[in-house]
């Protein structure tokens, strides 16, 4: 004998229970047996409400939302999708680069502007966050002139501001740093700023 794959919407009503509103609150009513229970639901004064329905796991209508195919035998195509409104954020692995509350061209012209005064006076205090900042850019001036090629002069041009400072570097960095390595520069910790309490430092050429 074939098996009936159609639904019937009678058989299905006498199946689920009834649900009859009240004016004190919801409450759910079981046809069967001599005297029917009575399930209400309380709501608390204060707080949080619990919800009329919950609708997790189960269709938003489950008599007027089946619409079954000839072949079909699960309640997954009616089954609501659920969203919190959350947003997930991943964490800055490995992004070294320091914002400095700043969009990248002010941040730019700002490192420009300390390696430009850190190269011309040879030491300057400012935050420790904008001295580790700075650290490389600077290493990598006295490194382009210590090379002393016409391309390395463009570039420095390119980045410090004032040009006598950098045809001053020029001349004077074999004789100062020829035979160093790297390790051009030393940050010394110093007392907070008074006003906003930010972390303070010197920076100074070795």
């Amino acid at each position: 004998m074939a098996l009936n794959s159609t639904w019937s919407l009678s058989s299905l009503r006498a199946a689920l229970p009834s649900i009859n509103a009240s004016p004190s609150g919801p409450s759910v009513c079981f046809p069967n047996g001599p005297s029917p229970p009575r399930v209400k639901l309380s709501r608390p004064r204060y707080g949080l409400r619990p919800l009329n329905s919950y609708v997790g796991l189960a269709p938003l209508n489950p008599l007027f939302s089946l619409s079954f195919d000839q072949g079909s035998t699960s309640f997954d195509h009616c089954l609501p999708v659920i969203s919190n409104g959350c947003r997930f954020v991943a964490m800055r692995h490995g992004r070294k680069v320091p914002k400095l509350n700043r969009p990248p061209d002010q941040r730019r012209a700002l490192l420009r502007s300390l390696t430009t005064q850190l190269l011309k006076y040879g030491r300057i205090k400012t935050t420790r966050a904008r001295a580790s900042a700075m650290r490389k850019y600077v290493d990598k001036m006295i490194t382009l002139a210590k090379d002393g090629s016409l391309h390395k002069r463009r570039q420095a041009l390119g980045f410090i501001y004032e040009k006598q400072i950098v045809h001053a570097l020029f001349a004077e960095v074999q004789e100062r740093y020829g035979d160093r390595n790297g390790g051009y520069t030393r940050i010394i910790r110093t007392l907070p700023r008074r006003g906003d309490n930010a972390p303070m430092a010197y920076i100074e050429l070795v």
